[in-house]
């Protein structure tokens, strides 16, 4: 069984810099357009299959949403293809981004 990490809203910044991570944002572009955080890559939930091959395999990814239910689904897809992910738990509304 694939699994990757969660880590907690507050501690986003650490854990990407100390893992030298890519930061991905899974939502849709409206709710991109709201703010994202610093260096983050777009690529939607529904476009992740088609668009796997954008992510470097040789480092972390930190997934991102709304709420923390979508970059769960595709940390554990990314983590089952082989890649060291992450979710950041509560998503963009543990840290005030977006309602």
């Amino acid at each position: 069984m694939s699994t990757f990490t969660s880590v907690p809203a507050t501690d986003w910044e650490t854990w990407v810099d100390d893992k030298e991570a890519t930061i991905l944002d899974v939502r849709e572009p409206a709710e991109w357009s709201m703010g994202t955080l610093p260096d983050a890559v777009l690529i939607s939930q529904n476009e992740i299959v088609r668009r796997l091959d954008e992510l470097p395999k040789e480092r972390p990814v930190l997934c991102v949403c709304r709420s923390g239910g979508r970059s769960a689904n595709v940390a554990a897809f990314l983590a089952f293809n082989g890649y060291e992910a992450a979710n950041m738990a509560g998503g963009m509304k543990a840290l005030g981004m977006q309602d």
